[in-house]
């Protein structure tokens, strides 16, 4: 009898643990998504010029770096606003998040047909973008462009 209760007891507490660990991978899993989805609406916004939408998800202490310099929040929703930059379509070739209690690391490698200057170009980019979260939601802490130098095999 001693034993049959100890078996119970073991599986029971098995079952327990591992529903444990698969709400927290869901919950890992969900935040991530989230990220995600977070990073394809903002490219959308970018390429509508949609920057009252774009002022709510930049944290007023937000970074920007590109090619030609780095800038704070207002400074990318003027360029944004004016169309000194357009960024007419973000192709995402890979995604991947990393979570960090309230950050997220999101990186993308992109092929992004943008107006430069008036001037439409194609650039191949690692894009890092870093959220961090306030009051449960996600802000834009960080835009980063990095080239690079042979554009990827797109197979």
């Amino acid at each position: 009898m001693k034993s049959y209760k100890l078996g119970l007891f073991v599986l029971i507490i098995s079952v327990h643990l591992s529903f444990a660990q698969n709400s927290a991978t869901a919950n890992s899993t969900g935040a991530e998504q989230k990220i995600i989805q977070l990073s394809k609406e903002k490219w959308q916004w970018m390429a509508d010029k949609n920057a009252d939408t774009l002022s709510s998800l930049f944290h007023e202490k937000a970074m920007f770096v590109h090619m030609g310099g780095s800038w704070g929040k207002e400074q990318e929703l003027n360029i944004i606003k004016s169309g000194g930059i357009w960024y007419k379509k973000a192709d995402i070739h890979e995604i991947s998040v990393n979570i960090i209690d309230n950050t997220a690391i999101l990186l993308n490698r992109i092929d992004l047909l943008a107006v430069v200057g008036g001037n439409e170009v194609t650039n191949s980019f690692m894009v890092t973008e870093v959220y961090v979260k306030q009051n449960d939601s996600w802000k834009l802490g960080s835009l980063s462009f990095t080239k690079l130098l042979t554009p990827p095999d797109h197979k």
